[in-house]
């Protein structure tokens, strides 16, 4: 924990902030900066403040704003390197973002005061998941509270993998029975005949995004027991028609590729003590051309439904490589160009 903070105006200009930060801990402090004070360099970069290492302190001076977020990013930081965690560049990345929003929305009940962040998150044997983004962390609680929820956004801004990790954590702590992970295997369609193998071996590669979230969470060879037992199931969306998903967590992944009638299906097969996800990116349907989103409709039908959270993510919510974003953004900014005319009309 930091032992002293001093905060004061910078020397010759009261618009400006000088904040010192002490940490007790120097092993953690190196951490904290970074390798080189690569950490220190990136909130400088992100933020505008000139942030300068000194052993086990680090002093920021700009725009009092900006070296609020940067303490605040610090904070958050510190406490997860406390706690036992690494931080990577994707952690301060994300750090400073919520850092940021949190002066560019109203604070939750859970943060309690303005100058301290308390972060969704999730955490299962293997490691501990924390929000990268406001976004993020709505979609962890929202998640906690309701039975049904809808993730949906662009690739690389966590839809899948949190909600695979919130379905692990309630199967390690007793709070379901089994964990259930669908995919539509669109690609295949009839195709899946000519492939090799048992049914199981021509629909994995499809359901891999999902193996691969699982294995993250999980010890390898706790996975391949439940596999084997059936308290973890991976099937595509096919094998769902006649049950009932009952003391489940249940996901539904690539909903944008489902019809009408199959996300009905799937839906419906909520039982009691279930939990279900359905995360989808709408701007990637590959359903043949004329065929309706079965993904897109039921945002339309269900809007304003109790008990159902609906969470939108947005290309400043990707966090992957950070060229995800600016590729994200490019497409988005490629599609509104093409559906709107030099005179702002709609062609």
């Amino acid at each position: 924990m930091k032992t002293a903070r001093g905060v004061s105006p910078a020397s010759g200009a009261s618009d400006m902030a000088h904040i010192v930060l002490t940490f007790d801990d120097n092993r953690l402090a190196a951490a904290l900066f970074g390798k080189f004070d690569e950490n220190v360099a990136l909130i400088e970069q992100k933020l505008g403040v000139d942030a300068r290492a000194r052993g086990n302190q680090l002093e920021l001076r700009g725009d009092p704003t900006a070296c609020e977020q940067a303490r605040r990013a610090l904070d958050l930081l510190y406490e997860r390197l406390q706690s036992g965690n690494d931080i990577q560049v994707s952690d301060v990345e994300g750090a400073i973002r919520m850092a940021v929003a949190q002066d560019d929305q109203l604070v939750l009940p859970t943060l309690e005061k303005k100058g301290r962040m308390a972060l969704a998150q999730i955490g299962t044997r293997r490691k501990t998941i924390h929000a990268r983004t406001p976004t993020q962390d709505a979609y962890i609680r929202a998640m906690e509270r309701a039975e049904l929820v809808f993730g949906v956004g662009p690739a690389g801004t966590g839809k899948t993998y949190l909600a695979v990790a919130y379905a692990a954590q309630l199967l390690e702590r007793g709070q379901v029975e089994r964990i259930i992970l669908s995919r539509p295997a669109v690609e295949a369609g009839e195709r899946l005949g000519f492939l090799p193998g048992d049914m199981k071996e021509k629909v994995d590669p499809y359901l891999r995004p999902l193996y691969d979230a699982l294995y993250d969470m999980m010890p390898a060879e706790k996975v391949e027991r439940a596999l084997a037992a059936g308290a973890i199931e991976v099937a595509p969306l096919a094998f769902m028609r006649g049950r009932t998903l009952a003391n489940a967590a249940v996901i539904l992944d690539e909903a944008q590729n489902t019809t009408t009638m199959q996300m009905k299906m799937f839906l419906t097969r909520l039982g009691e003590n279930a939990r279900m996800v359905v995360t989808g990116d709408p701007s990637q349907i590959d359903l043949p051309p004329g065929q309706k989103s079965g993904l897109v409709e039921a945002l339309r039908v269900l809007d304003g439904v109790g008990g159902i959270v609906t969470v939108r993510f947005e290309a400043k919510d990707v966090v992957r490589h950070r060229l995800v974003q600016a590729i994200v953004e490019a497409y988005e900014a490629d599609v509104s160009a093409r559906l709107t005319g030099a005179d702002g009309q709609a062609q």
